[in-house]
């Protein structure tokens, strides 16, 4: 008697027991974050950027716990990422402006000296979307995220195009897997 092409593979034992959304479902649904600009121009009423990430948040059940914009200077972004780290309520921070690769910009070398992780996934997925939106100019950014201190930190452009589509395709959608990843 002759074995079914199937029979075979249905003796084998099956180890994933639960999707990727079953996996995410377990996640928390609102996440304290705080938002921290970059901007040498910007004042509170101009920050079109951060103001689109808090409303994003928001929007999607997060809490706003801080907000601040700082000028692009090491050690005043360094010195508001510890301060967030200090806050319990803080799980998640996110930044935007100073990752291009002007002079002033800062941003990247000062967050990614804090990292003790990093995941890298999120500028080279970053990168690569940006590209089909416009383009070669994509590998200027130093978009950038990782794990500091039990908390992920995001670090995005400034520009309002691209807080939302970091928001939109990365950052929310994985927002509250990631914390529960980092209670384990």
């Amino acid at each position: 008697m002759r074995k079914s092409p199937t029979s075979h593979a249905s003796s084998k034992t099956h180890v994933n027991t639960s999707t990727h959304h079953e996996h995410k479902s377990h996640a928390p649904d609102s996440i304290g974050c705080m938002v921290i600009t970059c901007s040498d121009t910007r004042t509170p009423e101009t920050d079109a950027s951060g103001c689109r990430i808090m409303h994003l948040l928001k929007n999607a059940g997060h809490a706003v716990v801080a907000y601040h914009l700082v000028k692009d200077e090491p050690s005043k972004i360094k010195a508001k990422v510890k301060a967030g780290l200090t806050d319990k309520k803080i799980q998640a921070i996110i930044i935007n402006g100073g990752t291009g690769i002007s002079k002033r910009d800062s941003t990247f070398e000062a967050v990614d000296a804090m990292l003790e992780k990093r995941l890298v996934g999120f500028g080279e997925i970053f990168r690569y979307l940006t590209y089909q939106d416009i383009g070669s100019p994509a590998i200027m950014s130093r978009a950038t995220a990782g794990i500091i201190k039990g908390r992920v930190l995001f670090s995005t452009p400034g520009s309002e195009n691209a807080v939302r589509l970091a928001m939109e395709k990365l950052i929310l959608p994985e927002l509250g897997h990631l914390v529960k990843e980092l209670t384990k």
